[in-house]
């Protein structure tokens, strides 16, 4: 979406010398640089923006963004040019603001949720509750922007300048809410800044991304700035007591001066009280700050009655009446990907997809699927390449422990041995089957199924691509286990 030009100090931004350009774009990628825009060149983990300061300024960058150490890596160049430079301590939040002004537009409601499980699904939730309530509403995250408009994106939380122009894009659009995603990763690169949220929800802590961040309390304080820093004085808080985090962060923000709504099981303002569960879905009983409810639910998965009082606190933190929420939850349907009914046999017997990829989620996901089960609980698991290694073995035990036949498949290798990574899931499950072929995976999991019994596909979710070394080939889990049921019960290949 074109945008008109501004000066620096539209920006607000001050450059070394006074200098005050017309901008007339931004980049955080030298290569999209153009006459007239602003480069901001950030720190990395391999490598500083720095570097590529001298091709901004060939590709005809009028102002660099930048810290000390990216003005010192590009001294010369910027000596002999004409751009303005403006130097500050925080570039990434620096980008963030400067892209909430350049491209101004947002929708006038926006809520975002954190935590390493439920992120996705709670976001759905409160899109569809807030369909169902006659707004024009969007979730924005992993399963990039979904509801009364769509775009694709290529992280769960991009980058600012991406970000505030799908914002914007969205707002044009005559879309009014919006539910975020915040990850760990957007939240510590300061992706986040600039965003005007009204609330913001915390789902649960369990160990992930420990590849980037360098402890675990690394990664909880990476979540907690989502209350500390992003959503201001004046919001809500909704926070999941039932996680052990759920406390401190509740403090967190109190501390802050945020009002707050609190969820968990026999304790809250969303109170579960209760939950039953049957082949389609669940009967919940809760209570709105000591007023009790009764819910239908037609989503699997016992967590699932978690995920939405935190999207239901999320939407009533956002103006809505609590009652009209409620009559809401009989017609909200699983995400894509999240719990997903794949295909079911002709002995009845179901096969579901979860983007399960942690020790926990994995042991959430089958755990929450054993009420609904008569027969055997089968799983496949496999675990991703490049990433976290310690989970791997708990990613196994977590399978062993909650289902009675085992898979272990590949995932997303990536750059990794497959071999090794199975190996290392396979430490933690000693009974489980070892199937390299995901499909072949797939196949003997659905063969394996009896009358009753059910099939857990975790780990890859709606993706639609399996990664092996630099290439992406097509493979879609919910396909192949139709696939796989067509050809074992009416012969089709």
């Amino acid at each position: 979406m074109g945008r008109p030009s501004q000066t620096l100090s539209q920006l607000a931004l001050t450059a070394q010398g006074g200098r005050d350009p017309e901008i007339t774009g931004l980049a955080v990628d030298s290569r999209a640089v153009k006459d007239g825009f602003l480069f901001a060149a950030l720190p990395g983990t391999r490598v500083h923006g720095g570097e590529f300061i001298p091709f901004a300024l060939r590709q005809g960058a009028c102002a660099i963004l930048t810290d000390a150490e990216g003005a010192a890596i590009a001294q010369s160049e910027l000596a002999a040019s004409q751009a303005a430079l403006i130097v500050t301590d925080d570039p990434r939040q620096t980008l963030a603001f400067t892209a909430a002004l350049w491209f101004g537009a947002q929708p006038a409601t926006i809520v975002a949720v954190t935590g390493t499980n439920g992120k996705t699904s709670i976001a759905s939730f409160v899109r569809q509750i807030w369909i169902e309530l006659g707004h024009q509403a969007i979730n924005l995250g992993t399963t990039g922007v979904e509801g009364a408009w769509t775009a694709s994106l290529a992280h769960t939380t991009p980058e600012p300048i991406t970000l505030h122009r799908t914002l914007a894009e969205a707002a044009a659009h005559g879309i009014t809410y919006c539910a975020m995603e915040a990850s760990s990763h957007g939240l510590e690169q300061r992706r986040l800044d600039g965003v005007q949220l009204v609330a913001a929800g915390f789902s649960n802590l369990t160990q992930d991304h420990l590849d980037y961040h360098e402890t675990f309390e690394d990664y909880f304080a990476a979540k907690a700035a989502l209350f500390r820093r992003v959503l201001p004085e004046d919001g809500t808080a909704v926070i999941n007591l039932d996680d052990p985090k759920g406390v401190e962060m509740r403090a967190i923000a109190a501390a802050r001066g945020q009002d707050i709504i609190t969820v968990g099981h026999g304790m809250g303002d969303l109170n579960l009280l209760g939950q039953r569960f049957d082949a389609t879905g669940q009967d919940l009983r809760f209570s709105w700050r000591g007023d009790p409810h009764m819910a239908r639910l037609n989503l699997i998965g016992g967590f699932q009655a978690e995920n939405i009082l935190l999207a239901c606190g999320l939407v009533i933190a956002a103006g809505e009446e609590p009652e009209r929420v409620f009559d809401t939850l009989r017609h909200l349907t699983t995400v894509r990907g999240r719990m997903q009914l794949a295909a079911t046999r002709d002995n009845g017997a179901a096969v579901y997809v979860d983007y399960a990829h942690t020790p926990d989620a994995v042991s959430t996901a089958l755990s929450a699927l054993r009420p609904h089960v008569i027969g055997r609980l089968v799983a496949i698991i496999g675990a991703g390449g490049d990433r976290d290694t310690t989970k791997r073995p708990l990613m196994g035990q977590a399978a062993q422990e909650n289902a009675d036949l085992v898979f272990v498949t590949d995932d997303n290798p990536r750059s990794e041995d497959p071999a090794a990574i199975r190996a290392a899931v396979l430490a933690g499950a000693p009974d489980a089957i070892e199937v390299g072929d995901r499909a072949e995976a797939i196949l003997r999991g659905v063969d394996a199924l009896g009358p009753g019994d059910a099939l857990l596909i975790a780990g890859k979710g709606h993706e639609t691509g399996q990664i092996i070394g630099d290439d992406i080939l097509p493979f879609d889990d919910v396909e192949q286990a139709s696939v796989a049921v067509a050809a074992l019960d009416r012969g089709i290949a």
